[in-house]
């Protein structure tokens, strides 16, 4: 990454930094005035705003999260109290507390949030959407004002991805100062040592707000190890009263030793024991972006925006199942070679949006959203590469590699909605999306021959959408919508994994909608609830087939389309306040969802068989999922208790029941968890936070992954303890 990318924010904030400007000071003699109050910490969840920014949010299901005045341990991530408030967020622990968050809503799979459109300050930060939709790019939580998310219905305004959207808002800086710090250090279990800084400001026309962030922990588990680092700058620059320029450059780094997958005897014998001590993992991303933001009119705005990811993702690996030690050869007195897997992002995003009010005779309005996207990603994946014997973070190959190929997607969306207002109570909205484009696999795999590696995938279709909401009064409403989505073919599915393996060149992207209703009410002065019921059908399901009678004679696995599924579901967020006398308040929560989610119809391959599953559960979809809390704040303390739980569910499309001898299918266990976190003002520039995480060291995992970081078991966090100090000049 060139460091030129970083020139340009930083030109913009030091010249307004050190800009001359005309003294226009004036001297008052004021009479001291004395102020006494307490602060409390806004807990309620708030919807979106039918209007939000270039975006309409209307008759769809949202969610404003606060993030920086909830007492959290920010420097683990801990998702399960982040999304606390939020039904029907399912959390996977994967890469070790404070790594990254993975998360996921009503059943999707929360791997690396690969369902969901996500942002930060509006920006994408999925990897590659045609190849590989994850996000890897990880903000340190520190820098996090409020997370917005709209429901999966939103695919046609935000992205065509049937988990909807999530956007992590960075924080603001303090407009009236040249010059603000923050300073945000965390010390916990397991050598968990985090510190954070921010400096933002005004000065002139210029606004800005940067942070670095540096974390380290040992982990739970034995083995393992994380560390990490982030930077971010964002610098406006104000062109006239109607338009600005913001460019802003984020970066994200960490390197995870990864402690190996389980068997269900390991796991209950000991957790923390480890399989593997010589697995790296680790993602570098950049993402630059400039956005012009230029009100045309009094009812009239335009957004264009460019921004682009670049980075790696690498790995250096002994792979195998967890009853398959790491083990020295006798016969070379080393260990074996391992593998080393990196891919390449070189992903572009172009974006043009236009917002237009409107108003026809006295009673009808409405609002125009619409614009165009075009994104340009090229994805180099070098895969099956000879790495070292040795034990540290070392990407030497030794050989070529034995899949060199590239991805290259090219891909354009017209997207349009308008909202229309039939009265201060009743609205609707219509849109639409087109997306045109393709997608190109080149390169070398070596057990293919080389004239069927080249493949070409054509996309052409529209999206259409609908939705509907009626405000019984202000911050009450009742809500209906459904949405089309789909989900593209990603470079995994279009490789085969060796030999005796094949990809059907016909295979389709995943296809479906999203459909939900609503009963809203945060008007209430005590009591605030909202209550959504949804259905998601997810078709053209990737798995595979056995194919007995392929040329030349061989059977085969083919990789292809094998089911549909359906995701009926009810989502409740329910909230009681009450006052203290007039110096605190209290609150008791919960946000639990019930979903059934099965194979509409499907077929699985099982040893030399194909399996029909028409009618099994989905797998890795939970029944149940309750998160519950009270909340205390009094004068400058604060508490919350909180108690979640998880049912069990299934790891795989054959819902395998007993757990396999190497881990890697089998019923994944209910956990519940109860946590407590404390803070405490002593005064308005400093705030102290501690908490106990899983308070009775509830021993548990999230699930059996298919793929990274290794099939198998993957226990989560038992209890810690951490303490945060936060200090604002």
């Amino acid at each position: 990454m060139k460091s030129y990318l970083l020139l340009i924010p930083l030109f913009l904030v030091f010249t307004g930094l050190f800009a001359q400007q005309e003294d226009t000071t004036k001297v008052y003699d004021m009479k001291p005035i004395q102020v006494s109050s307490f602060r409390m910490a806004s807990s309620v969840v708030k919807s979106l705003p039918a209007v939000q920014g270039m975006y309409i949010a209307s008759g769809r299901q949202s969610a404003i999260l606060q993030i920086a005045e909830t007492p959290l341990n920010y420097a683990n991530k801990n998702a399960h109290q982040v999304f606390a408030k939020t039904p029907g967020a399912l959390v996977y622990d994967m890469d070790g507390s404070g790594n990254q968050i993975n998360v996921s809503f009503r059943g999707l799979d929360p791997h690396r949030s690969w369902e969901l459109n996500v942002r930060q300050d509006g920006i994408i930060t999925n990897t590659d959407m045609y190849g590989y939709p994850a996000s890897h790019y990880s903000m340190p939580l520190e820098a996090i004002e409020r997370i917005e998310l709209i429901s999966g219905t939103a695919a046609l305004g935000y992205g065509a991805q049937f988990g909807g959207m999530i956007n992590y808002v960075t924080k603001s800086p303090d407009t009236t100062r040249r010059a603000a710090i923050q300073n945000i250090t965390t010390a916990g279990s397991y050598g968990l040592l985090s510190n954070f800084t921010s400096v933002g400001g005004k000065a002139g026309k210029l606004t800005y707000y940067g942070y670095y962030h540096r974390r380290k922990s040992e982990g739970y588990r034995d083995q393992a190890q994380s560390n990490s680092e982030a930077y971010f700058l964002r610098a406006s620059l104000a062109l006239s009263r109607k338009a600005r320029v913001e460019t802003s450059l984020g970066y994200s780094y960490y390197l995870h030793r990864i402690p190996g997958p389980l068997t269900d005897s390991m796991f209950l014998a000991n957790p923390r024991q480890a399989t593997r001590s010589r697995n790296w993992y680790s993602p570098k991303i950049y993402i630059p972006a400039v956005r012009l933001f230029w009100d045309i009119g009094a009812n009239t705005s335009l957004m264009l925006s460019s921004s682009a990811l670049f980075g790696a993702r690498n790995s250096v690996m002994f792979i195998g199942f967890a009853n398959v030690p790491d083990a020295i050869d006798p016969a070379t007195n080393n260990f074996r070679h391992r593998q080393v897997d990196i891919d390449n992002y070189k992903s572009f995003t172009n974006e043009l949006r236009l917002r237009h009010h409107y108003t026809l005779g006295a009673a009808f309005s409405g609002t125009f959203v619409g614009g165009v996207q075009y994104l340009n990603n090229d994805l180099h994946r070098r895969q099956l590469g000879k790495g070292t014997t040795g034990s540290d973070y070392d990407l030497t190959n030794l050989e070529p590699y034995g899949r060199d190929m590239h991805l290259h997607s090219k891909n354009i969306a017209i997207f349009a909605e308008n909202l229309f207002e039939f009265s201060p109570k009743l609205s609707a909205t219509l849109g639409l999306r087109y997306e045109n484009g393709n997608s190109v696999r080149s390169g070398f795999i070596r057990y293919l021959n080389p004239e069927v590696v080249p493949l070409d995938i054509k996309r052409n279709f529209f999206l259409l959408g609908a939705s509907a909401q009626y405000s019984i009064r202000s911050r009450q409403r009742i809500f209906a919508g459904i949405s089309q989505a789909y989900r593209p073919t990603i470079f995994a599915d279009l490789i085969p994994p060796n030999a005796l393996e094949r990809t059907d060149p016909n295979m389709k992207d995943a296809f479906g909608y999203n459909a939900e209703l609503g009963w809203e009410n945060y008007a209430g002065k005590h009591l605030r609830y909202s209550l959504t019921l949804f259905r998601i059908a997810y078709n053209n399901r990737i798995g595979s087939i056995y194919v007995a009678d392929g040329a030349p004679g061989a059977p085969f696995l083919l990789k292809t389309n094998t089911g549909n599924t359906v995701t009926l579901g009810a989502e409740l967020y329910a909230e009681y306040t009450g006052a203290i006398g007039n110096q605190g308040a209290w609150s008791l929560f919960t946000a639990t969802s019930r979903m059934e989610a099965e194979y509409a119809k499907g077929t699985l391959v099982k040893g030399t068989e194909n399996v029909d599953i028409k009618g099994n559960k989905l797998e890795g979809v939970p029944a149940w999922m309750s998160r519950n809390g009270a909340r205390l704040y009094y004068k400058d303390f604060g508490a919350t208790i909180q108690y979640s739980y998880v049912s069990g569910h299934h790891s795989d499309a054959l819902n395998t029941k007993e757990p396999s001898a190497n881990g890697a299918r089998g019923w994944v266990p209910a956990y519940d968890l109860w946590d407590l976190n404390l803070s405490y003002r002593p005064s308005a520039r400093m705030r102290l936070i501690g908490g106990i995480q899983n308070m009775f060291n509830k021993q548990y995992f999230t699930k059996r992954p298919a793929m990274y970081p290794g099939p198998g078991v993957w226990p989560s966090d038992g209890r810690n303890w951490f303490v945060t100090l936060e200090t604002n000049f």
